[in-house]
C-alpha cells in the first residue's frame, strides 16, 4: 500500500477555476455526511472535522486555532488532513494542511462570488489583514483580473504592512470603505459585528469567512435582514456559527430566509436575481468542502 504525501509544492499544479469546478461537481454527488467536534481552552480551539461522500471518499481533518501564535512567530491555524479511499477506507493520502485550508476557504467564497457578485464588480474591500485576505486577492483576481483591492484592519500598522506587501490600498475608515465597495470580504475573528447593515449599498455582495464559532460574528442583524442570505451548507452553519445563530435567535431572520446552499447550485437558485439586491454568502467551510478540495489537490498531484 502506497500512501501519497502531498506537499505544499503541489500548489503550482492548481487553479482557482478548476477548484470551483470540482466543488460544483462534488455537490452533484450524494449529500455528504459530516460531523464536527470542538474543544476549547480560552480563545484556543481544537476542531476535528470528518466527512464522507459516497463516490468520493472519506476525510478527517484536525485543526488547532491558537490566535496568540503570532506573538511567537507561528501560524495561528495548524493541523493535519487525511484522505481515505472511497470503497475500502484505506488511508490514501496525507495532504498538506495549510494547502487544503487555503484553497478550500478561498475557493468556497470564490464560488459564491461567481454566482452572486455583480459581473461589473471591481472594488473589493478586505476586512482583516491576515493570510485569508492574501488568499482572497489571488482567488478574486482569477475572476476579476482588473479588481481594485482595499484592506482594512483593526491594527492600522498591520493593515498598512499588508497593503504595502500586496500592492493594495489601505482604508482608515471602515464605514466609508464599506459604502464604496462592490464586494466586501470579511476574514476576522471578531466576536462583535464589524459591518453595519445601514452602511450597505444596493448591489453589493458580502463574503463572510471569519466567524466559525458560536460566539463569533462579523455583520449585524440589520445587514442580515437587508440581504438575501446564502450559506455553503445549511447543516454546518445554521446552528453552529454565531453569524447565523444570533440573528436567528433575535428574529432578524428565519431559517426560511436562507435562500440556498451549494447543494442547490444545480437548481439554479444559488444566484443573484437583480442588479440592486444585496447578497450575503456565509462561508462555513465544512469538512465536505475539505474532502472535495483535498481530492482535487490529490488528483492534480497524481497527474503531474
Amino acid at each position: 500500500m502506497t500512501i501519497e504525501i502531498v506537499p505544499a509544492e503541489a500548489e503550482t499544479l492548481l487553479s482557482w477555476h478548476s477548484l470551483t469546478d470540482a466543488l460544483e461537481a462534488g455537490h452533484r454527488l450524494p449529500r455528504a455526511e459530516v460531523a464536527d467536534s470542538l474543544l476549547y481552552r480560552g480563545n484556543d480551539t481544537l476542531l476535528n472535522r470528518a466527512a464522507w461522500i459516497d463516490g468520493l471518499g472519506q476525510l478527517v481533518k484536525c485543526a488547532t486555532v491558537f490566535p496568540g501564535n503570532g506573538a511567537h512567530g507561528l501560524a495561528s491555524v495548524n493541523g493535519a488532513v487525511t484522505l481515505y479511499a472511497d470503497q475500502t477506507g484505506v488511508l490514501e493520502a496525507l495532504v498538506d494542511f495549510h494547502l487544503v485550508t487555503k484553497w478550500k476557504t478561498a475557493g468556497d467564497s470564490l464560488l459564491s462570488a461567481k454566482k452572486l457578485a455583480r459581473p461589473d464588480s471591481r472594488n473589493i474591500l478586505l476586512v482583516g489583514a491576515g493570510t485569508v485576505a492574501a488568499s482572497m486577492i489571488s482567488a478574486y483576481s482569477s475572476l476579476i483580473p482588473d479588481a481594485r483591492f482595499t484592506v482594512w484592519g483593526r491594527n492600522p500598522v498591520a493593515a498598512k504592512a499588508f497593503a504595502d506587501s500586496h500592492g493594495v490600498q489601505v482604508a482608515t475608515e471602515l464605514e466609508a470603505a464599506t459604502r464604496a465597495a462592490d464586494i466586501i470580504c470579511t476574514a476576522t475573528m471578531s466576536k462583535e459585528p464589524l459591518i453595519m447593515g445601514e452602511w450597505l449599498q444596493p448591489g453589493q455582495h458580502l463574503d463572510l469567512i471569519g466567524a466559525y464559532r458560536p460566539d463569533m460574528r462579523e455583520v449585524d442583524d440589520a445587514a442580515m435582514a437587508r440581504a438575501r442570505v446564502f450559506v455553503d451548507a445549511r447543516a454546518t452553519t445554521l446552528h453552529h456559527i454565531g453569524e447565523l445563530m444570533k440573528p436567528l435567535a433575535s428574529g432578524a431572520i428565519t431559517e426560511g430566509d436562507i435562500e440556498a446552499d451549494f447543494y442547490d447550485l444545480s437548481k439554479g437558485t444559488y444566484a443573484r436575481r437583480s442588479e440592486d439586491e444585496i447578497t450575503i454568502a456565509k462561508n462555513g467551510g465544512g469538512a465536505h468542502l475539505d474532502l472535495m478540495t483535498a481530492s482535487y489537490i490529490l488528483a492534480a498531484w497524481k497527474g503531474r
